[in-house]
């Protein structure tokens, strides 16, 4: 197997999938039923558009200023406007809104409790890597960003 920039072996897409698969496994062995209502699909729509829309401002501002959107990449730049002025990961914020929405229109609770190990996987699997990756990349100016913005929110 070939080592990767970050030293991440699934994409994050997958990681994330992986996790909404597991909590459709367990709901069809023990379902836990969480009540819905309009209200629950009107939020759940909403997590999902608004996830889709900070994926493709924080994509389309990585393409436009030539760095890579692929996590096994070599980072060109580090960028500190636009979606990463908030965040210094909001395509995997994206992708957490995204994965809560799927859960809020399931219905179900084990989308909920799989969350802190999800986040906790993201974190040790992904995330620490790159942060590593960064700091060998732009040092200094690396780390000052990490004390102006949080890592997810």
């Amino acid at each position: 197997m070939f080592k990767r920039a970050t030293g991440v072996i699934l994409p994050p897409p997958v990681i994330y999938l992986l996790f909404l698969a597991a909590a459709w496994l367990l709901d069809s062995a023990v379902p836990i039923a969480l009540p819905q209502s309009i209200w629950t699909d009107y939020f759940g729509w909403g997590l999902i558009d608004a996830g889709v829309l900070l994926m493709l401002w924080a994509g389309l501002l990585m393409l436009w200023r030539k760095t890579t959107v692929n996590p096994y990449g070599k980072p060109a730049r580090l960028l500190e406007e636009g979606p990463f002025r908030f965040s210094r990961n909001p395509i995997y914020l994206a992708d957490s809104l995204i994965y809560c929405g799927i859960a809020l229109l399931w219905g179900t609770l084990w989308p909920w409790l799989l969350l802190p190990a999800l986040i906790f996987t993201m974190r040790r699997a992904v995330i620490m890597h790159e942060e590593r990756l960064l700091t060998q990349l732009f040092g200094d100016d690396y780390v000052a960003y990490c004390g102006r913005v949080r890592r997810w929110l």
